[in-house]
């Protein structure tokens, strides 16, 4: 308060001087209260912005279950054609052992990837079990490194296959096998929450000739751009093994790997998927 405004207060009566000094009080709180959520706002939108969809950073392909990384090494070229970072991420164990083991892996890959690009994000596919890797690797923080997550021909909520080799041939059916079945405590508490976190865009490709992944509804994620290969082209017959070297399966990924969000691509699309 200067001195001025103290030799007007002191002119005043008593009561009024209480006045104005609870008026000043009344001012200044409302000036905090205004204040206060906006500086806490800005913050929070700096901390918590989204990875620029304009702008694609590397790709991570991630291997299912037995690990090969030679099945989706023609998808990491075709990738590599058009101008995009790829690396195909060696998962421990052949793919069988614990997954989040397997989601370790990744996020040593992405960090490797992200300081040697220099770039702000990466997109990951994760082919069959691969995708749920993925999602264990994006909701352990992983999803703020993301721009998108394409999971293909993933079992989301788990395969009948995999409950058949857990009841008939346990001694064959390994820790991935067993997080892999229906009943998975790994996969139920993975669903139980929100089954995309915020961050990256996320797209989900299937087909629903699917006779692995049992059944082929169970590669749904709530949240995501559902896509099967059929509701692009109704004549496709792309098999669980077949997603990832198929040319139209190859063609669709990378359209939602593209610069921008993910597409809607529909029947209209299927000519030109297929010549690409």
């Amino acid at each position: 308060m200067s001195r001025d405004s103290g030799w007007v207060l002191a002119g005043l009566s008593p009561a009024r001087r209480r006045l104005v000094l609870v008026l000043l009080a009344v001012v200044v709180l409302a000036v905090v209260a205004v204040a206060v959520p906006l500086l806490s706002g800005r913050e929070d939108d700096a901390s918590s912005a989204a990875p620029d969809e304009d702008v694609p950073g590397p790709v991570l392909l991630v291997p299912g279950y037995g690990g090969s990384t030679r099945s989706l090494q023609g998808l990491a070229d075709r990738l590599t054609a058009v101008g995009r970072d790829a690396t195909v991420v060696a998962v421990p164990g052949e793919g069988t052992g614990d997954l989040t083991a397997s989601a370790d892996a990744l996020a040593e890959a992405v960090d490797d990837a992200l300081a040697r690009t220099g770039a702000d994000s990466v997109d990951v596919v994760g082919y069959s079990a691969g995708g749920v890797i993925a999602r264990l690797w994006a909701a352990d923080g992983g999803a703020e490194q993301a721009r998108r997550v394409l999971t293909l021909g993933s079992p989301h909520h788990g395969t009948r296959v995999a409950d058949l080799a857990s009841s008939l041939a346990p001694s064959q059916c390994p820790a991935g096998c067993q997080q892999l079945t229906t009943d998975s405590d790994l996969l139920a508490q993975l669903n139980a929450g929100d089954e995309t976190p915020e961050g990256p865009s996320w797209v989900s490709i299937w087909t629903t000739d699917d006779t692995t992944v049992t059944p082929p509804e169970s590669a749904r994620l709530d949240g995501a751009l559902e896509l099967t290969v059929q509701s692009v082209c109704a004549d496709a017959r792309v098999g669980h093994g077949q997603l990832p070297t198929d040319p139209l399966v190859q063609a669709m990924v990378l359209a939602e790997l593209a610069a921008g969000p993910p597409v809607e691509l529909t029947a209209t699309d299927c000519a030109v998927l297929r010549q690409g």
